[in-house]
């Protein structure tokens, strides 16, 4: 997502303060009770979940949502650029509320899905250059990089 692409939607969009950050829906579409718990289940937490997950956790707070109604959802704030979608190399998406609306990258640990938001200055240069020498416009661009965070290659004993 480009630079500021995700705070001009917010600004563009109605919507509710929560935790800080805007809980955004198009004009017209409602908000549901079950897409403000998702998104204050996602304001909650800092690791990158699956739509099962989530799901498992709203059912477990009380929250009637279905699991079709957790993916529409997350489809859609996705869409909206109010979440970040990454592929695990099994191919299943997990889901995380950004706290920062400038484009970055995540590091991820592997073990316990931390993910901490970085910025990647010479990447955008890197992507920049690679474009214009082939000729490419209108760019967009992920970088995710997977790791083992310090905690889990190093357990404490305890």
């Amino acid at each position: 997502m480009g630079t500021g692409a995700r705070s001009a939607r917010r600004s563009a969009n109605s919507g509710s303060s929560r935790a800080g950050l805007l809980v955004t829906h198009p004009p017209g579409e409602r908000s549901t009770r079950q897409k403000r718990a998702l998104t204050a289940l996602l304001d909650e937490t800092g690791a990158f979940r699956s739509a099962q997950d989530l799901f498992s956790e709203l059912r477990a707070q009380g929250n009637p949502v279905g699991l079709t109604t957790v993916y529409n959802q997350l489809r859609a704030l996705a869409e909206a650029g109010e979440v970040d979608v990454f592929r695990t190399p099994e191919g299943e998406a997990l889901y995380r509320r950004c706290s920062d609306d400038r484009h970055h990258h995540h590091l991820l640990c592997r073990s316990c899905g931390r993910a901490v938001e970085v910025e990647g200055r010479e990447v955008e240069e890197w992507v920049e250059r690679v474009a214009k020498a082939n000729h490419f416009v209108d760019l967009s661009h992920t970088l995710e990089v997977v790791g083992v965070c310090d905690a889990c290659a190093h357990p404490r004993a305890g």
